[in-house]
């Protein structure tokens, strides 16, 4: 199969929900049923969703189980994914933002008042080796929030809300 899996995800990610699976996805593997229980929609409008994501390169099948006389898939997202379907040129990164900006403003409407929180929105010039130590920083927070990821409701856990979007800006703009 010859597909751009970069064009393919990001795509993928325009609707709305998309985000919301891929971040389901990522405490647990979980059924199109199960999904669709967790996230209040129909099993048939989230089984399209995970085959669109699953198509991207965004979800691996991890297993399939019997139920009730046929066979369920369970996806589970792969957090390794992101780089496949980093935005590219101008029109990607935009349409990127978009997506990012509308789930944060989804998301916050659910923040429990008076939490612990931390928020910061910078435009700013470093030196090199700050940039370079900021990102690994940024990546190994990602990795060990995808690696720490438990089933929703999970005793002992509690739901967070987490978006980081850092890249290099164009110093002549």
């Amino acid at each position: 199969m010859n597909r751009d899996i970069h064009a393919d995800g990001l795509r993928a990610l325009a609707h709305p929900l998309r985000l919301r699976i891929l971040s389901l996805l990522t405490g647990a593997a979980m059924s199109a049923a199960e999904a669709a229980r967790e996230l209040g929609d129909s099993q048939a409008n989230i089984s399209y969703h995970l085959r669109r994501l699953h198509d991207a390169g965004l979800l691996d099948i991890v297993e399939e189980v019997s139920v009730r006389g046929g066979q369920a898939k369970r996806y589970r997202h792969d957090p390794d994914s992101g780089g496949r379907t980093c935005a590219r040129g101008p029109d990607e990164q935009a349409l990127l933002a978009t997506i990012l900006a509308a789930e944060l403003r989804r998301r916050t409407d659910y923040r429990l008042s008076g939490a612990p929180a931390a928020m910061t929105d910078a435009e700013l010039w470093v030196d090199e080796r700050t940039w370079q130590q900021v990102l690994a920083h940024a990546r190994a927070l990602s990795l060990l929030l995808h690696n720490a990821a438990k089933p929703p409701r999970t005793r002992g856990t509690r739901r967070v809300s987490v978006t980081v979007s850092m890249f290099t800006m164009d110093p002549r703009r």
